[in-house]
């Protein structure tokens, strides 16, 4: 099984991932913040990963900090957990619907990192969620993961639905890009034969 266990400590936040790129789609998820915790749960089960996160961060402040440092907690873990990348598919893509909204997500485990961010949500808030952090999140994941992400919100009228469809699309495109291609078995997926 492809796992990695990474804790990350800071003065503002304690995180500790656990993830199986091979799993099942269990979550254990206690990060204080409960949207965020629903999203992370779309991430485990619509990804096939299970994943355990705990949090604890310094959310009398706001969210800012707990989110993006379990971005970069998580990154860190896929990119260890992934390893150097022999057999992998390398891309995966994804377009997912709920209702009115629409989202596609591009991934490429390319080694460079990068995020290409294009979701005008329609309302700055949901529930007690600052939009603003689905943002800081994906820009942790993907600078510490060492991939290329490109994340599009096609449409949408209700920001919970455009932000699910976000994470849900992620999700498959991750499962996607880091399956097994039993065409390339054991093979670096690049001409430059690493990523």
């Amino acid at each position: 099984m492809r796992s990695a266990s990474i804790e990350r400590n800071t003065k503002e936040t304690q995180i500790r991932v656990v993830v199986n790129l091979d799993g099942s789609g269990r979550s254990e998820l206690a990060t204080g913040i409960g949207f965020f915790d629903h999203m992370l749960d779309q991430l485990a089960r619509h990804g096939a990963l299970d994943l355990t996160i705990e949090a604890k961060g310094d959310l009398h402040i706001d969210g800012h900090h707990t989110v993006e440092d379990v971005g970069i907690t998580l990154g860190q873990a896929v990119a260890e957990a992934v390893g150097d990348k022999r057999g992998i598919r390398r891309y995966g893509h994804a377009y997912v619907p709920l209702d009115e909204a629409l989202s596609r997500v591009v991934i490429d485990f390319s080694g460079r990192p990068g995020l290409t961010w294009n979701v005008p949500f329609v309302r700055a808030m949901i529930g007690g969620f600052d939009v603003d952090l689905a943002h800081e999140f994906f820009h942790g994941f993907a600078n510490h993961g060492n991939l290329t992400l490109h994340i599009d919100n096609l449409r949408g009228d209700n920001a919970h639905h455009q932000c699910e469809t976000v994470f849900k699309a992620f999700a498959r495109a991750l499962r996607m890009a880091v399956e097994f291609d039993e065409r390339v078995a054991g093979v670096v997926p690049s001409t430059k034969g690493s990523l």
